[in-house]
């Protein structure tokens, strides 16, 4: 990884970041649904929606980037074999199996508001919004994980 440009290098902790933030907002946005609040509500989730598409974008860009310079798909966590590993790993499997669904989801569900179709826009938030808050949370988590848990810099 000692082969990365700064800015790739930065990337994951760029991720976290905006994982994070968009857990926020999502969290921030379901509060202001439950007090009647729309507009701060519609603005809120919009907001976590390009927050989130900007994260697509870092990953993207910083996998590019690990690749191209390192030759390496990912970084892996160095606890193979162990309780923790195989903790990660359910984290890590999860965590991507529901990411894959999130853009449909999300995308689903602000047409849907976009268009006020406010019984068929509900239904599906109620799908949509534990799923993106699970793959933001746990997007942080699988960063501390990788970068940060003691013995990870394998």
């Amino acid at each position: 990884m000692d082969k990365l440009p700064y800015w790739a290098a930065m990337l994951p902790a760029v991720n976290a970041g905006l994982n994070g933030l968009a857990g926020i907002m999502l969290v921030v946005g379901y509060w202001l649904i439950k007090r009647g609040q729309r507009t701060a509500h519609a603005r809120t989730m919009i907001a976590a929606f390009f927050t989130s598409i900007l994260f697509l974008g870092c990953y993207l860009a910083y996998h590019f980037a690990l690749h191209a310079y390192t030759g390496e798909p990912g970084k892996r966590f160095g606890h193979k074999g162990t309780a923790i590993g195989i903790v990660y790993l359910l984290i890590l499997v999860t965590h991507v199996i529901l990411a894959a669904a999130v853009p449909v989801l999300a995308s689903i569900t602000l047409f849907r508001a976009w268009k006020q179709d406010w019984a068929r826009h509900r239904r599906i938030a109620l799908i949509t919004f534990p799923i993106w808050v699970y793959v933001s949370v746990t997007g942080v988590i699988i960063y501390v994980m990788l970068y940060h848990w003691p013995g990870s810099d394998v």
